[in-house]
């Protein structure tokens, strides 16, 4: 069965598996969500659910909002999020699910708002090479150069790497692996970095690559003995 949840980022700490590695992970509060619409093939044409995370107030919500979250019951909540599953026949309207729709060793993909860092020039942006900062250089060291020729074809061409705004866009980060699930907290740690700020909200899905390579609990850890994932 395919399973999702809404979370929040915690934040990212560090834990140890039984032969002391470090294993760096990332903490999500999942859940619970509720369950508010289930979409089916017959009527909408697809088949999907609908999930409701964090309670807000009713006076936050506009009337169209309220009639549709009151088909749930009295869970009012302040995200809503849709997700494409294959088999939505084993969830009702009004259900809960909890971290623990995850177990240990399971593989999700996590989607989130990367970090916004404002207006950004190509060096930063686009990872360009400056200019010589010595020799004769003039004052243009970070600027972009070149953006084109110069009567054919008389314009800048599409995708040319360009100041502008950095970040605060849609972010996936594939496969990775479920460390550790606390059904009491609801929380969910899993290994590595996930987009977006501390408090931001992230959606957990099944992983849609197969990993045929089953990882242990130091898997991935490094062999330098210099680096910290390493020391014992």
């Amino acid at each position: 069965m395919q399973k999702a949840i809404i979370g929040k980022k915690i934040g990212m700490t560090q834990i140890f598996d039984a032969e002391g590695k470090v294993i760096p992970v990332t903490v999500i509060e999942a859940g619970p969500c509720v369950v508010t619409q289930v979409k089916t093939a017959e009527k909408e044409g697809y088949d999907a659910i609908q999930l409701g995370f964090e309670d807000v107030q009713e006076r936050k919500l506009n009337k169209p909002e309220l009639g549709h979250l009151k088909k749930a019951g009295d869970a009012l909540k302040k995200y809503l999020k849709e997700f494409r599953l294959k088999d939505c026949s084993v969830f009702q309207v009004g259900d809960v699910l909890g971290a623990d729709v995850f177990a240990e060793g399971d593989y999700v993909d996590v989607t989130g708002i990367s970090k916004g860092k404002g207006y950004a020039g190509v060096i930063k942006r686009w990872n360009a090479g400056r200019s010589p900062m010595s020799h004769g250089a003039g004052p243009m060291h970070r600027h972009q150069g070149s953006m084109g020729a110069c009567s054919d074809p008389s314009k800048i061409m599409k995708g040319k790497m360009m100041p502008g705004h950095l970040g605060s866009e849609q972010v996936t980060v594939q496969n990775l692996d479920v460390v550790k699930v606390d059904p009491a907290l609801n929380m969910i740690a899993v290994r590595g970095a996930v987009p977006g700020p501390k408090g931001g909200i992230v959606f957990l899905k099944d992983t849609v690559k197969k990993n045929p390579i089953a990882k242990g609990p130091a898997a991935g850890v490094s062999k330098n003995p210099q680096k910290a994932s390493a020391r014992k």
